[in-house]
């Protein structure tokens, strides 16, 4: 059976998004990589499903490019948040998801806030190996000029950890990324971002992440880094994430939920075989 898709991104964050009304649909690791491929597949950074949920919207699932399925993704979740609202004609869509209970609103044309819920901060909340301060760890990750301040770890869903650097585009992100990522602190692996701080309210970042490589955003880590500066003092609460594709709003309340703001887009239609 042939089973539509839509080809939707956030920010050039890309996905292939499959929903199981009509029939289920419970992919193995080779079915994702097949998909994912961007020579004999589809092409994408992770592959996202939207099934029918009795108490909520939808129920997403998503998994990593590399076969994994992974319990957030924050530019992901705005595309299905999107999807959702434009079907019902409302403009809130709550979402279940692996990695908790998720609501995107529509906050203009074609841009969806997604409220992430709090962060995560515990380090067996991450989880880490072994007892560390999250806010900067007293371990070294790597052995790099621009890594030696102390990196910090925060869960949005899914492990994070930011290196605060002076210079993003120095850094040798696709060398250092597959190192950090595996490296074992992290026993779930994790996603590794590089961040400089422009201002109070402005960060440059970039991510490599978890099991699909430097991307040209993350929604989930665009919240890591404004909540890891915020706990360091670096910036205020909240501020504009610059990414390789775009820009991110991101303000991580006084109740202590982080929101994301920004795009959704759909780039075309297709059926796999």
């Amino acid at each position: 059976m042939r089973r539509p898709f839509l080809k939707m991104n956030g920010l050039g964050n890309d996905f292939v998004v499959i929903e199981t009304r009509t029939a289920p649909f419970t992919p193995t690791a080779a079915d994702v990589r097949a998909i994912a491929d961007r020579e004999t597949g589809i092409g994408c950074d992770q592959l996202i499903v939207i099934d029918p949920a009795e108490d909520a919207d939808a129920r997403v699932r998503f998994w990593n490019a590399d076969g994994e399925e992974v319990g957030a993704c924050g530019n992901g979740t705005r595309c299905v948040g999107w999807l959702l609202m434009q079907a019902s004609g409302k403009d809130e869509a709550v979402i279940e998801s692996q990695g908790g209970r998720l609501i995107a609103r529509r906050a203009g044309e074609r841009l969806v806030s997604v409220d992430m819920g709090p962060p995560r901060l515990d380090w067996r909340e991450i989880p880490l190996s072994e007892e560390q301060d999250t806010r900067a760890l007293d371990i070294a990750l790597y052995d790099h000029a621009d890594l030696m301040a102390p990196a910090a770890c925060v869960s949005m869903g899914n492990p994070h950890v930011v290196f605060f650097v002076p210079d993003v585009g120095s850094v040798p992100i696709v060398k250092i990324g597959p190192v950090v990522e595996r490296h074992p602190l992290f026993p779930q692996h994790v996603n590794v971002g590089f961040a400089r701080i422009k201002g109070p309210d402005r960060i440059r970042l970039r991510v490599w992440e978890r099991g699909a490589g430097l991307t040209k955003a993350c929604g989930t880590g665009a919240c890591a880094a404004l909540v890891a500066a915020a706990r360091r003092e670096l910036t205020g609460r909240h501020a504009t994430l610059e990414l390789d594709g775009g820009e991110l709003f991101i303000e991580w309340r006084d109740d202590d939920h982080v929101v994301m703001t920004g795009p959704a887009a759909v780039d075309f239609r297709g059926e796999l075989p």
